[in-house]
């Protein structure tokens, strides 16, 4: 197993209403959203889209540890926290933290995996283009 990358990548989100529920509470699955964008940020959307068109190669979500620890309302921004690590040959863990502004601790928490996939879906091992960043 590989040390975590000591790298630390952030993005900022602002908080529509569209991002909500009923209640004004961001809907929880939207954070799988963010989580999303900031993966894709730090790998480059150019470099996963040349991958999927020109190779049929694409990353896949394995598994998902998410904790929410404090409520993010309309208007709010985040600070998406990510670093990430090479655990084996063929899979990343992602470790996200959403931080609202000010807060003394993150709002919300979520180790992602994730494998790379090749054209006919079989596994195969995690390029080095995930570590450059």
């Amino acid at each position: 197993m590989v040390e975590k990358n000591k790298k630390e990548h952030h993005l900022k989100v602002q908080i529509y209403y569209e991002d909500t529920d009923h209640s004004g509470v961001v809907y929880h699955a939207n954070y799988l959203k963010y989580f999303g964008r900031a993966r894709e940020t730090i790998i480059g959307i150019d470099t996963i889209a040349d991958k999927w068109y020109n190779e049929g190669s694409t990353f896949a979500v394995y598994k998902v540890n998410i904790n929410y620890n404090d409520g993010v309302v309309f208007a709010d921004q985040l600070d998406i926290k990510t670093t990430w690590k090479k655990d084996g040959d063929y899979r990343v863990v992602f470790f996200h933290e959403a931080w609202k502004t000010n807060g003394t601790k993150p709002a919300v928490t979520c180790t992602i995996e994730v494998v790379w996939l090749g054209p006919k879906k079989q596994l195969k091992p995690i390029p080095e283009f995930v570590f450059l960043r």
